[in-house]
């Protein structure tokens, strides 16, 4: 059932916005020139998502030769495409002034009733439903559409009792603070590897001194060889589609360099015939190889991955298959991965419109070598440590994220109900709600 197809529970109502909300204006007894500095919100500053604090710049009451007036503690709504599509809103709730002054493309809301609540408000308009409602209600040109605010007045919202708003609204603000707490725990720990991989690959991890090379600094006993040194390097093809042949019932595992983005490669979602393989010629990639992404859109060039499985490849991957037994892959692959921006401008072959790395590229790539699989091993463990440090976060995350997708929809058509619940509504100031006034 859609969100407004919902039966409300008893003492529920659907009601336009405008009965319990107002587009804010300002008073005409207010004039920014009676103040030294104005708070400003520019429209990068709004979060995505429901996400706080906003980001404020002071400015001189003479800067400001546009923009939308909005009070404490209203809701401001993104009315220009693609922010709205985006989610792009905020709530002023501790905002440092008793008003402030935002981008002419925020809508500004606020509760004329005492039986509405901001928050709960700013929550609703997060629903995908009610965002695909309000775009199909758009005006203007491709490109420049904007939210009427007639829009937003005539939306129909579930007004439920003040006291249940609050507690809905004070459960998804919890949730947004623990998804805030896990981006911010995700954000640290790819710092932490990053500064590793760096510490690691430069100094080792037996404290001996450092010699200068064509990659820069490494510790004195390490070589510095060619990736192709290593063992071969290919690439693979992409068997033509419309020949059944290749594709009904194979059971050989095909790789595209969509899966490069996993890391460590488990298993594979596209399977080739026997026939495919020997038509097109399609190398067979041992287990514990790495692979590469050579080319791709938006991040995709130049990212690594090491496979655990026999399988073959498309023409966008290339694969290192080692052939020295005193090699650890992993120690590779995370080398591989700390010169990203390298293999990436490698690929944009200095700016031209080239935008790939070819397997000679490749053979050429300097990496380094410790002279003893134990000193690779200790690295790559290492890191490994770490990259699952950083799955639990990024899990907790994605967990954390449905969950406030289904309670959104639940807990707003009262199908969860929480006005029994013990919810700490003190939370829902996100702070103090003082500060300095204008």
């Amino acid at each position: 059932m859609t969100l407004f197809e919902s039966a409300l529970p008893e003492g529920w109502s659907w009601k336009a916005v405008a009965s319990d909300f107002r587009i804010t204006k300002k008073p005409r007894d207010v004039s920014v020139r009676n103040y030294d500095r104005i708070a400003f919100v520019p429209m990068d500053a709004i979060p995505l998502g429901g996400r706080e604090p906003l980001r404020v710049e002071w400015r001189a009451p003479d800067a400001l030769t546009s923009g939308t007036y909005f009070e404490r503690g209203d809701v401001l709504l993104s009315k220009i495409t693609p922010s709205f599509e985006n989610g792009k809103q905020a709530i002023a709730s501790s905002f440092p002034s008793s008003f402030g002054i935002g981008s002419t493309e925020l809508i500004p809301i606020q509760s004329i009733s005492e039986q509405a609540e901001n928050r709960f408000l700013f929550y609703y308009l997060l629903h995908p439903e009610v965002r695909a409602s309000l775009v199909a209600r758009m005006e203007g040109s491709t490109g420049r559409q904007r939210v009427p605010e007639g829009a937003v007045r005539e939306l129909v919202y579930p007004s439920a009792p003040h006291s249940e708003q609050l507690r809905i609204a004070a459960i998804l603000w919890k949730v947004q603070r623990a998804i805030e707490v896990q981006e911010q725990l995700v954000v640290t720990v790819r710092e932490l590897k990053q500064a590793a991989m760096r510490q690691f690959f430069t100094r080792g991890l037996r404290g001996e001194a450092q010699k200068e090379t064509e990659i820069g600094m490494v510790p004195e006993s390490w070589e510095v060889v060619p990736l192709g040194r290593l063992g071969r390097i290919g690439n693979g093809s992409t068997p033509k589609r419309d020949n059944e042949a290749f594709w009904s019932g194979g059971k050989i595992p095909w790789l595209n360099s969509g899966k490069i983005h996993e890391g460590v490669i488990e298993a594979a979602d596209q399977f080739v015939t026997d026939f495919a393989v020997s038509e097109c010629h399609l190398p067979m990639v041992r287990a514990g190889s790495i692979l590469v992404a050579i080319t791709g859109q938006g991040k995709t060039l130049g990212n690594v991955a090491k496979v655990n499985f026999d399988t073959t490849v498309n023409q966008h991957l290339a694969y290192l298959q080692f052939s020295d037994q005193q090699v650890e892959a992993d120690f590779v692959r995370y080398f591989l991965a700390s010169r990203y921006d390298a293999l990436r401008a490698i690929g944009s072959a200095g700016g031209s419109t080239k935008g790939a790395i070819t397997c000679a590229d490749l053979k050429q790539f300097m990496v380094p070598q410790p002279p003893t699989l134990a000193e690779q091993h200790e690295i790559a463990t290492a890191l490994q440590s770490i990259d699952r440090k950083l799955a639990h976060h990024e899990r907790k995350r994605d967990t954390l994220q449905e969950l406030f997708k289904t309670l959104l929809h639940e807990l707003m058509t009262g199908r969860i109900r929480v006005h029994e619940l013990d919810i700490d509504i003190t939370a829902l100031a996100g702070g103090p709600t003082g500060g300095e006034d204008t």
